[in-house]
């Protein structure tokens, strides 16, 4: 059964304009709420930045039947499959890195098995799993950087979670929020990522912190053309990766960012759909929101929420461990490659998976038992609480208005989210200026009544291929890239191929193609 919401996206001109019977700039809503669909990943990765490659997927499998190391094996894609599997290829020397390790081992004379892994200590308590050996150098005798560390303590949070006691994730609540208390507590004057001293890089890209380390350029992927799907042209925009020594230069770089994005006028691209706006229109909304950003920075309480703090990017159960006889005791956090130092406003909405807020029903009534998700609720209490009490310039970032909040959020994504979304915020600043309190006009102007009009129309189409790709990706339970486990990849496959014929019967087959999340069945592998 197909929701109302998601059905014929036909006739959009016509309910764009029932939105715009009177001249209004309160913005498309969905449910009584304003639509921005964008703001929490179901699933997030964190690459390592570097330079995308073509490898042929072969010889992906080991004479013992387990998957090749250099292969990325745990899931599929439902778009772009192949692209992304081939990006994450690394090729090293798998026997010298396994020797290595023995090495490392006293009394180790081989190794049993292995496990792939996707993958501070000195000014913090927070425990991380020792570090062995490590290189940053691929033309070492693995032939590729690497860490070996030892075995994270304790059992993975995400596989006991379920069978804890109320209480016991309430306490284990509260150790995560006295761990992120001790990354918050460190004070930072640059924004940018952590390096030894002795890093090989341009001394005038590292600014000194403590003896032995430095502050250099940004680690994460938003500053590197590194991502599969979304490829760089620094013809506009030269690349903006800091360090960064006041937050100008940072929000400088938040727009060049959105620059890089735009393909030239001659590039061989992928089609976006016809909702997602022309390359001059996403140019024409970047220069406004650098203009924007250089009068909201001026603001005190936006620069009482920009204090550079360094903060775990992925803080989510399957990263965290804990004891095995208490698991309220954290014993270890994995997963560090994209930690870096940001405006906290930055983090505004980064809350554990576990203690993620999540709505009751619509059809739930105060009168009966509590709904599945309360317990969430009862550990996001705490998580909000402990912030207040403890993470200052955290919570700072957590009281800045959301539709700032959004505008540094989202200003240097509308290549990759599509116009309206960016020319609803600078709309929303727009008409809230003064009351938020902020000084001379604002740089964006209100639109006239015709430009209302066709923003409308672009947000609605929008906003219904979002409620599309939200209804897929629910009924398939993958990631909100398509992201599928391993073991549920043929099952998947299949039900897509349903769905997707499922809604050739109410949609025309170009229409579909347009909107629709993923790759089109047929493309799609099983092997």
């Amino acid at each position: 059964m197909i929701p109302r919401a998601v059905q014929n996206f036909g006739n959009v001109s016509k309910r764009a304009r029932s939105l715009v019977s009177a001249r209004s700039f309160a913005g498309p809503t969905t449910n009584g709420q304003r639509f921005f669909p964008f703001s929490q990943s179901t699933y997030k990765r964190t690459n390592r930045p570097r330079q995308l490659q073509s490898v042929p997927l072969e010889g992906g499998i080991l004479s013992n039947g387990s998957s090749s190391p250099r292969i990325y094996s745990s899931g599929r894609w439902l778009r772009w499959d192949k692209l992304e599997r081939e990006s994450r290829y690394i090729e090293f020397n798998f026997d010298a890195l396994c020797k290595r390790a023995i090495e490392l081992c006293p009394g180790a004379v081989s190794i049993a098995s292995y496990e792939k892994k996707e993958g501070v200590q000195s000014n913090t308590r927070i425990p991380i799993p020792k570090i062995l050996e490590w290189s940053d150098n691929s033309k070492n005798t693995i032939g590729c950087e690497y860490i070996i560390m030892e075995h994270a303590k304790g059992a993975q949070l995400h596989q006991i979670w379920p069978a804890m006691s109320l209480k016991q994730q309430i306490a284990c609540t509260g150790a995560v929020v006295k761990t992120v208390k001790q990354m918050t507590a460190i004070d930072f004057h640059v924004y940018g990522s952590l390096y030894f001293d002795n890093v090989n890089i341009d001394s005038a890209l590292k600014h000194s912190f403590t003896p032995g380390y430095v502050i250099g350029p940004h680690c994460g992927t938003t500053y590197w053309d590194c991502q599969v799907r979304e490829p760089r042209y620094y013809t506009s925009a030269k690349p903006n990766r800091g360090p960064w020594f006041d937050l100008t230069a940072y929000c400088s770089a938040l727009i060049d960012i959105g620059v890089s994005r735009l393909p030239p006028v001659n590039a061989s691209v992928n089609q976006k759909p016809s909702y997602h706006g022309v390359v001059a229109e996403h140019i024409r909304l970047l220069n406004f929101s650098r203009d924007v950003a250089s009068k909201l920075i001026e603001d005190p309480q936006i620069q009482k929420a920009a204090a550079p703090i360094l903060l775990h990017q992925d803080l989510h159960k399957r990263n965290i461990y804990v004891s095995d006889q208490d698991p309220t005791i954290v014993t270890g956090i994995i997963d560090w490659q994209s930690c870096s130092i940001n405006p906290a406003f930055m983090h505004g909405n980064d809350v554990p998976d576990f203690a993620a807020y999540i709505p009751a029903p619509e059809d739930y009534l105060p009168s009966e038992d509590l709904p599945a998700g309360d317990n969430a609720n009862f550990c996001n209490q705490a998580f909000q609480a402990g912030v207040r009490l403890l993470m200052p310039k955290l919570y700072a970032a957590w009281e800045l208005d959301d539709d700032i909040a959004r505008f540094f959020e989202y200003c240097h994504r509308t290549y990759r989210d599509g116009a309206g979304i960016l020319r609803q915020i600078l709309i929303d600043l727009a008409n809230r200026w003064k009351e938020l309190g902020l000084a001379n006009p604002c740089p964006y102007p209100l639109p006239t009544s015709e430009e209302w009009l066709a923003h409308c129309e672009e947000y609605k189409a929008l906003e219904n291929a979002q409620e599309l790709k939200k209804f897929v990706t629910s009924r398939l339970n993958t990631a909100s890239d398509g992201w599928v486990p391993t073991d549920a990849w043929k099952e998947t496959i299949e039900d897509h191929k349903k769905l997707y014929d499922e809604f050739l019967q109410n949609m025309g087959e170009d229409d579909l193609r347009e909107v629709w999340p993923f790759d089109e069945p047929c493309s799609i592998s099983e092997v």
